[in-house]
Formats: C-alpha cells, sequence, structure tokens
C-alpha cells in the first residue's frame, strides 16, 4: 500500500497492536529500512525516551506531512 516511506519519515500507526503494546495513532520515526515494506520504527515519548521499537510493514503505517503538498 505504502511504498513510498523512506529512512527518518515521522509515521503514525494505522492499526492497533496491542500484542506489542502500540496503537493506532502512535507516531514513530523509521530508522531502518529492512526489506522492501518493512521497516523498524522507533517509538518515543515527548522527552525523546523510546519506548518501543517494532519492525512493522508498510501497510500498517501513513507518512505525516508537516510541510503544504501540491495536489495531484
Amino acid at each position: 500500500m505504502n511504498n513510498r516511506l523512506k529512512l527518518l519519515d515521522v509515521a503514525v500507526l494505522t492499526e492497533n497492536l496491542s500484542e506489542y503494546g502500540l496503537y493506532r495513532g502512535q507516531v514513530g520515526t523509521i530508522v531502518e529500512i529492512l526489506a522492501p515494506n518493512i521497516y523498524e520504527v522507533e517509538f518515543s515519548d515527548d522527552e525523546g525516551q523510546t519506548y518501543a521499537m517494532q519492525s512493522l510493514s508498510a501497510d500498517l503505517l501513513a507518512v505525516l506531512h508537516y510541510h503544504i503538498l501540491n495536489a495531484a
């Protein structure tokens, strides 16, 4: 689904993963590209302390954009 993720992109989790203590809406950073469409994502609190690191497929993530995008 989302094959445009890049290293250091900020992404939001789109589904609950309660088995890992992660829930839809949590924000993380892509810190490693493990395989096509598989990413290591670091989740940190407001102080920058990591509370979870998880390998996730691209279909569980959506990139957050912090600038104006032109409509396609």
